[in-house]
């Protein structure tokens, strides 16, 4: 349950072992280097601080294959079922690795598949274009004359085109009175294909004509013989393109077993191209590189181990410049760990500050819950996540951080009496002496026993988040802040709670009284001192307003009762779809079948949904209303240099 304690280290090496160095700075994971830009050493001698230079021909490179993997996946058989859902990257062993990478052959794939793709793009084109040709011929296919013959007049002029049949009668009755001939060819879908032949001294008469009945020309520009000869020309170079794209299409069905082999390349050179920009991004003179970075103090003697590798390379340890952002990396024991996904969608805190993923752990787990309340659910929930933790790649700190809260779902729903909502008693009666004897209370029959421990467990997280900041000031030594910024309010907020209890009668009036007057004390001192800068009016008005935000406290506490809701919700929904199931059972033949899909059915679907809207609404409690409390945001993460794969997915040596 901490930040890790950062050490500020600078790594001088010889230019000539500075990518070697990097690589074994990369595979070890434990490292962050700086850029010229961020090191302070380049601020302090500015000439070391060299132009910022990019890798263009690994970022090239990084196109190509890109490029050249997306286009194989097009034609790799595509994969399967569950198990390629959770696991999509191919596993690959270092062997395996390094002999891919070190094949020159690979480059030679990816210029055939740039070349295959050039050529598939352009038969599919030719295709297009080719059909497109025969589609504009077979209206005219009819037509006996040669189509580089019509239109060979000396005093009359022969036009093609295509009118819209309910132009017709209109366009027949244009062209007669104008002493011009329509002669039919063939349809063309809603049109017709015709031939208008008019005297060339009416020529204006009759294109004014044509377009007010929507004629659209047609040309047989550079096309010499009959329509039937040049769709049988054109059928062949259709023909022709086809194939050839079809051996195309299976020349690359074929270089698809090298998409694994492509994936890797693609992944050295993404690491590649992270060594390479550390490298040409790093101060310098013309024979050394600096690198400045960042490594966990308990990492250092590893750090030191593999320097000490590189005969032209050292490594000290050196103070951060004053003022200097330290980066941030949380570590927790086994159980605590996979709520770090929690802080982490929050955002780091600052160095100096807590971490609070082993403070928040118990209050997500309890909260998520209450939210299901359901034991059923919870044992449902644990099948399913061991089934994708076993299955699914990469980290797998949420799932069993939702297993941990699966677990919580089962003791909350063993003492509320939630199984599958009413399940047991309607379906399995003979099972509700053990579930009677778990049960503390039922929630339906004593709702504000639900209502109380909702509003409690609130109450108590919000002054538990007081009580953190408390202890971290006073481990600070900022007694100031202490007092007035956390013990004021933990006293204040408590006397109150105990006077209206005297108010309810649970606590004795006399003593209600007590604490009553006890509020007064630290109010005063939230007044006087909790805002510390500016002018006397502006202390004092800022203290009346924070006196005054005590009220916000009760809506905080307010916020806490939706885990009362979402759990009883959850479980009205339950029981519904018992209702519903038992009604199904009672229709003749597949009352049965019926009755078993409405109940897994309805019930992963509400164990879904409810899953979610734990998930969301604990995670809100946790930003809004108790990390406020003692949590400062706002760190920089800590990002080591290390190997990064996007396609496939590294299993390590043992």
């Amino acid at each position: 349950m901490a930040i890790v304690q950062m050490a500020k280290v600078l790594i001088v090496c010889h230019r000539s072992q500075a990518s070697d160095l990097l690589e074994a700075l990369q595979r070890e994971g434990i490292c962050q280097v700086l850029n010229a830009q961020e090191a302070a050493v380049s601020k302090e001698f500015p000439e070391l601080a060299e132009a910022v230079r990019k890798p263009k021909d690994i970022e090239q490179m990084l196109a190509r294959l890109e490029k050249a993997i997306t286009f194989l996946k097009g034609y790799a058989p595509p994969a399967k079922g569950l198990a390629a859902a959770l696991a999509p990257r191919a596993v690959v062993d270092e062997q395996a690795y390094d002999r891919v990478v070190s094949d020159r052959a690979m480059l030679k794939i990816v210029e055939q598949c740039e070349h295959l793709e050039t050529s598939i793009d352009k038969a599919t084109s030719e295709i297009d274009n080719q059909q497109s040709i025969v589609e504009m011929l077979r209206p005219w296919e009819p037509l006996q004359t040669p189509v580089d013959e019509i239109g060979r007049f000396h005093r009359a002029t022969c036009r093609a085109g295509l009118i819209p049949a309910q132009h017709l009668e209109q366009a027949q009755e244009k062209i007669a009175e104008l002493g011009a001939a329509l002669q039919r060819v063939g349809p063309a879908g809603t049109k017709v294909a015709y031939l208008v032949v008019f005297l060339n001294e009416t020529a204006e008469e009759v294109q004014k004509a044509l377009r007010t009945v929507e004629f659209e020309a047609v040309s047989f520009e550079g096309m010499r013989g009959t329509v039937a000869e040049l769709m049988g020309e054109h059928r062949e170079h259709l023909e022709r393109a086809r194939a050839h794209l079809q051996e195309q299409t299976n020349e690359a069905a074929g270089l698809a077993e090298h998409l694994l082999n492509l994936e890797i390349l693609h992944d050295h050179y993404l690491n590649l191209l992270g060594r390479e920009t550390a490298r040409d991004t790093a101060p310098a003179t013309s024979q050394t590189v600096l690198f400045e970075g960042w490594v966990k103090k308990h990492d250092f003697s590893r750090l030191q181990n593999v320097v000490s590798r590189f005969s032209a390379a050292g490594v000290t340890q050196v103070e951060p410049a004053e003022g200097e952002e330290i980066p941030v990396e949380i570590e927790n024991k086994r159980l605590v760990q996979p709520f770090e996904v929690v802080t982490r969608l929050y955002g780091m805190p600052q160095y100096v500050n807590i971490d609070p993923t082993a403070l928040l752990m118990p209050f997500f787990a309890i909260f998520f819950g209450m939210c299901i309340a359901d034991a059923g659910y919870g044992l449902l929930m644990i099948g399913l996540l061991a089934l994708f933790i076993k299955k699914i790649q990469g980290d797998k700190k949420l799932l069993v951080m939702l297993g941990i809260c699966g677990i919580a779902t089962i003791v909350v729903g063993a003492l509320t009496g939630g199984w599958f909502g009413d399940a047991i008693q309607k379906f399995i009666p003979a099972l509700a002496p053990v579930r009677e004897a778990m049960m503390w209370f039922d929630p339906f029959a004593n709702p504000l026993m639900f209502f109380g421990i909702a509003i409690g467990l609130g109450y108590f997280q919000l002054i538990f988040g007081l009580v953190i900041a408390f202890v971290h000031n006073l481990r600070r030594q900022d007694y100031v802040a202490a007092v007035f910024d956390q013990l004021t309010w933990i006293v204040m907020l408590n006397a109150l709670v105990l006077f209206g209890a005297s108010k309810a009668g649970v606590v004795p009036a006399g003593l209600g009284k007590m604490f009553g007057l006890l509020a007064i004390i630290p109010a005063l001192a939230i007044f006087l001192f909790s805002h510390r800068e500016g002018g006397i009016g502006a202390r004092l008005g800022m203290g009346f307003y924070n006196v005054f935000s005590s009220v916000f406290y009760l809506g905080d506490v307010l916020s806490y009762l939706r885990l009362m809701a979402l759990g009883m919700v959850g479980a009205g929904l339950a029981m519904a779809i018992n209702v519903i199931a038992e009604i199904a059972g009672n229709i003749p033949v597949i009352g049965f079948v019926l009755t078993i899909l409405i109940l897994v059915g309805g019930h992963v679907f509400n164990l879904l949904l409810a899953m979610l809207s734990a998930f969301v609404h604990t995670l809100r409690l946790q930003y809004v209303e108790f990390f406020p409390k003692f949590l400062v945001g706002g760190g920089r993460q800590f990002e080591p240099l290390t190997r990064q794969y996007k396609h496939i997915y590294m299993r390590t040596r043992q």
